[in-house]
């Protein structure tokens, strides 16, 4: 298999929380084979446009992924196919038809420095607080276990901020695993809404000057939202 450069560096990169959700909140992954081909999915097109996947965690019903672009403007062209091609993997394998997803996914930048680290405990925290387990690294389909297991699954890139655990990989490894374990609830409401940009002004700067975005506020609405140049 296909295995992401661990030492790749991006920079013109930009970090994204990236979430959908089955239609009507039904399952999108019923068996260990369903959650297997997404996976499989998610190494082909990480290794097709340059994406390095830091954490993510595939539930019943919806996935979380935290990653990283090469070029921003090419995150929808691939999250379109990454959802095609397993809604027609879905439909053949189950007879099924119609929207397998709730609509187009949601996303939002986030500042690198900041946040990859409680982004990462927010999205493999998932199946804790679905009480489906009581320790994130005992579910297999997230990336927890590749941190606090060592577990290689040719697909997760090292999160570059676990460095800032300890001297060595035992010390990282440890604290990683006491860091998986606290819940944050001011984390949780930070990380469940998508849209706007997660960061500090100067990372809103750096997103309108360098990146090539404009924050827009439409008229009449609250709410902002992002547009590439």
């Amino acid at each position: 298999m296909p295995s992401v450069a661990r030492t790749h560096q991006l920079d013109l990169s930009l970090l994204y929380h990236v979430m959908n959700r089955g239609n009507a909140r039904f399952e999108i992954f019923h068996k260990e084979e369903d959650y297997l081909y997404f996976i499989e999915l998610l190494r082909k097109y990480s290794v097709a446009y340059e994406v390095l996947l830091y954490h993510w965690v595939l539930m019943p019903n919806h996935y979380h992924l935290l990653l990283e672009l090469a070029k921003p403007q090419m995150l929808s062209k691939i999250m379109a196919g990454l959802n095609r091609s397993y809604v027609h993997y879905h439909h053949k394998t189950y007879k099924s038809s119609g929207h397998l997803f709730q609509g187009r996914f949601k996303s939002k930048p986030i500042e690198k420095e900041k946040y990859l680290l409680s982004c990462g405990r927010y999205i493999e925290r998932n199946p804790v607080k679905a009480g489906i387990v009581q320790k994130a690294e005992d579910y297999s389909c997230s990336s927890a276990r590749f941190y606090v297991f060592s577990h290689e699954d040719h697909l997760t890139t090292k999160d570059p901020l676990i460095e800032t655990f300890g001297k060595d990989s035992d010390q990282q490894t440890k604290a990683y695993r006491d860091f998986l374990r606290k819940f944050d609830a001011e984390e949780e409401r930070r990380f469940e809404s998508f849209g706007f940009p997660l960061g500090s002004k100067e990372f809103m700067h750096h997103l309108t000057k360098e990146k090539g975005i404009f924050l827009l506020r439409k008229r009449g609405r609250p709410k902002k939202e992002l547009i590439y140049l």
